[in-house]
């Protein structure tokens, strides 16, 4: 594959997985086994109840050893595993605490993030820029992680780059987190529009009007009550209901202590949509017309059957609001946020069509309608598919829309273009040949022959990619902005 390697300087940096980075998880082992009425669980638990007290507090000491350090607050992990199972507990008392945590720590097991894949970054500037040098800007990267049953998570990384083209990854922290999950803030609004569906059902009707414009748990939980009680909607209801709790289900926050560092947060799946990964989340710096700044990230919900786009939205990379996205833009992979309003209204790219990069709209950044295909494949290297790397960049002479390509043999190739500020569904230009593919270094990993990336931060005049290759480790590349812009105008 041709490539405009003349544009691209290769940082030597290389970030590669580190399994030593492991949560600690759920074990539940096994499946149901009918012998005798009893579960796996419940055998473990038996087993550990015949246990003497010395017993317990040998093997929980020798846990504590070869596992307390790796986890922050062990004995509060293993406390809150041991709840979770506590349902299978014969109806006794256990009065120990130790007898408890021991339970807990035999429900419990260790998952290496980054045991299979480490890849696709994106890359916003960080919330604080104090106590920098001139020249330099402080980003946060997101990465997208794969362990064990490839399931996908989302991880940060810090560090610092430089007007040199230099650049400094601090070191992660070693005690990671995945934060604790609660419901997240819904309005009617944004509950309507879930609905739209089924807006001519006189169960969805019903159901919204016992709601105020905000709403808690508990007013979802008498709503569904009282719709499921109501006679007139009967018909209806069962599907009504099932697609409420779905969507409920898929809206939650997030939040990590303040202790942490940011490089120990783990987004890790918690709903039933994300099940089995959260993947290549696209984050952006997003300027509200009157000023205010919020991180907004868009991802692949993944469930093992179907792929939904998902938003992450975050003041300070502590607390994270998600929310599913809907309307028929919503659709299939890669959807990216512009980072500010056009014309008032929230757009976005978009491959609702499976192959197309194109434009949409939302006038509350949840619904999305009217995609307009702006860019189909024209070039050898695109012909399978395209699709955008990451959030528009503003520049004075456009939008520059970082972009991938796949042609034979499924290699992957990098490409831009340059999109009207005003009317981005107006395409001023492109590359003809890709800016990147896999080097002969870079073509070996999980996935080969893949170059990736999910977002890039310009810096001045330079352009700063990151990209993971091969879904192996993560590089980055310097881009001079201006030679890039001339190689697009020069091809309309």
């Amino acid at each position: 594959m041709d490539v405009l390697s003349i544009l691209v300087r290769k940082d030597p940096l290389v970030l590669r997985p580190d399994a030593r980075r492991v949560i600690a998880r759920l074990y539940l082992p096994g499946q149901e086994i009918m012998d005798n009425e009893l579960s796996r669980a419940d055998s473990v638990i038996e087993r550990v109840l015949g246990m003497t007290d010395e017993e317990v507090l040998t093997v929980l000491n020798e846990t504590i050893g070869r596992y307390g350090e790796r986890h922050n607050n062990f004995r509060g992990i293993l406390a809150e595993n041991f709840g979770l199972i506590a349902h299978h507990l014969p109806k006794l008392v256990v009065n120990s605490t130790e007898r408890r945590d021991l339970i807990g720590a035999y429900f419990t097991k260790e998952y290496s993030v980054e045991g299979a894949a480490f890849f696709n970054p994106s890359i916003v500037l960080h919330p604080d820029q104090t106590g920098l040098e001139d020249g330099q800007i402080r980003f946060i990267m997101s990465v997208r992680a794969v362990g064990e049953g490839h399931i996908s998570s989302i991880e940060f990384r810090t560090g610092v780059l430089s007007d040199s083209q230099t650049i400094e990854i601090d070191e992660p922290g070693t005690h990671l987190v995945t934060g604790q999950s609660s419901h997240g803030p819904m309005s009617t609004d944004f509950l309507r529009d879930a609905l739209a569906d089924f807006e001519a059902e006189a169960a969805s009707k019903y159901f919204l009007s016992l709601l105020p414009d905000q709403f808690s748990p508990a007013h979802l939980h008498d709503a569904i009550s009282s719709l499921e009680q109501d006679e007139l909607t009967r018909n209806s209801t069962k599907e009504v209901i099932k697609e409420i709790r779905w969507i409920a289900s898929c809206n939650y926050r997030n939040e990590f202590p303040h202790e942490s560092q940011i490089s120990e947060r783990v987004l890790y799946p918690t709903s039933v949509d994300e099940s089995h990964g959260m993947e290549d989340a696209r984050f952006t710096q997003f300027t509200e017309d009157d000023g205010h700044v919020t991180y907004l990230g868009t991802y692949t919900a993944y469930n093992g059957f179907q792929v939904k786009p998902h938003l992450i939205q975050t003041q300070d990379f502590r607390t994270f609001d998600v929310t599913r996205l809907i309307g028929p833009a919503a659709k299939n992979k890669g959807m990216a946020i512009f980072p500010r309003r056009i014309n008032g209204k929230y757009v976005a790219l978009s491959r609702w069509d499976r192959e197309n990069i194109s434009v949409a709209y939302s006038e509350n950044m949840y619904r999305w309608f009217d995609p307009v295909n702006i860019h189909l494949p024209e070039q050898p290297w695109e012909f399978t598919q395209l699709g955008n790397c990451g959030s528009p960049i503003e520049t004075p002479e456009g939008w520059l829309v970082i972009t991938h390509g796949v042609g034979p043999m499924r290699e992957y190739g990098i490409g831009a273009l340059l999109l009207d500020l005003k009317d981005p569904t107006v395409v001023l230009g492109n590359l003809s040949l890709p800016l990147l593919s896999a080097d002969a270094e870079e073509r070996e990993g999980y996935t080969p022959n893949v170059v990736y990336s999910c977002g890039a931060l310009l810096h001045k005049e330079t352009l700063l990619l990151p990209y993971g290759y091969s879904d192996a480790a993560v590089r980055f590349a310097y881009v001079d902005l201006q030679e890039l812009l001339k190689q697009i105008r020069g091809h309309l």
